[in-house]
């Protein structure tokens, strides 16, 4: 039996599952867990945030 996959939807702010997701182009995942897909939005604002503060350190020469 396949373990069951979890996608976090940005239209509705919900988890949903293969059986009930809506369209692809809302949806983020698939994730493992439903804690996983339920924190996927908040994880990829984090990395967005570090991303963008190395980007800063790189233009400005920082390399600390």
């Amino acid at each position: 039996m396949e373990q069951p996959q979890f996608w976090f939807n940005i239209r509705t702010g919900k988890v949903e599952t293969e059986y009930d997701k809506n369209q692809g182009k809302d949806l983020m995942g698939p994730y493992a867990s439903e804690a996983e897909a339920a924190q996927s939005l908040a994880k990829a604002a984090e990395r967005t945030e570090s991303w963008d503060e190395e980007d800063r350190r790189w233009r400005e020469g920082d390399e600390a």
